[in-house]
């Protein structure tokens, strides 16, 4: 029994020796066959001779990686210049929002006025002024750009003792134009405010100040309750 077997595994090592070699011979020759073709061979985008002809020294993608490297690069600056292109028109429509100011009187003791004549007034404690449209030295907001504004202003007096003649008036001015006005005239309350806020649509250049009445005053505003602001709610295209 033992004799049969071992014919049986020399005879399988040798086949399969006889199969290794016939295919290693079987792969040189048309290996060999390649080389020697000297027609185009069907190879599409390879390069053809880098595969059959010189397999150890060359890489053979590398004619299409660099094409798809170089097409990946263009794509990526054309996607770069879009990108900041973007950027620019959105710093075009967003680049002037930014406009809001807010300002109040100084605390004070005494009164503001009366005055022989209408005055402006002076709001010179500034907290913000983004876009610097507000002028304190004017106490006037002049837009910097075209658009529809909000503003509000806040008006207050405290005349101390009781009979005291409580008296003023303001008024929310565009252009020399009346927009808006709080009054308070008599001896019953000695201390009194209010508040308005209005929307206006403004060219560039159009200016908004808060003033105070002839023959009006302000008294007692030891915390600076007196106060103007307004800010940007959208542009808007000159007409």
């Amino acid at each position: 029994m033992k004799r049969p077997a071992v014919a049986v595994v020399v005879l399988w090592g040798a086949l399969c020796l006889c199969f290794r070699t016939e295919a290693t011979t079987a792969w040189d020759t048309l290996r060999q066959s390649a080389a020697n073709w000297t027609s185009s061979l069907p190879c599409g985008d390879w390069d053809c001779d880098c595969e059959f002809k010189q397999p150890r020294g060359c890489c053979c993608v590398a004619g299409p990686l660099f094409q798809l490297e170089e097409a990946t690069f263009k794509r990526m600056v054309s996607l770069w210049e879009g990108l900041s292109n973007l950027n620019e028109q959105i710093g075009e429509v967003t680049g002037g929002r930014h406009i809001a100011f807010a300002a109040s009187m100084f605390p004070m003791s005494i009164c503001f006025g009366p005055f022989t004549r209408n005055v402006s007034i002076p709001y010179q404690n500034i907290s913000i002024n983004q876009g610097n449209g507000y002028n304190p030295a004017l106490g006037a907001f002049t837009a910097p750009r075209a658009g529809l504004y909000s503003f509000s202003y806040s008006v207050y007096s405290n005349m101390g003792p009781e009979g005291q003649r409580i008296n003023h008036r303001i008024q929310l001015m565009k252009d020399g134009q009346v927009i808006a006005s709080s009054w308070e005239d008599n001896r019953e309350d000695s201390e009194d405010s209010a508040t308005q806020t209005v929307l206006l649509q403004l060219r560039q250049g159009n200016q908004v100040y808060v003033e105070l009445m002839l023959g009006k005053y302000i008294c007692g505003d030891t915390k600076g309750y007196n106060s103007f602001s307004g800010f940007l709610v959208y542009p808007l295209t000159e007409p």
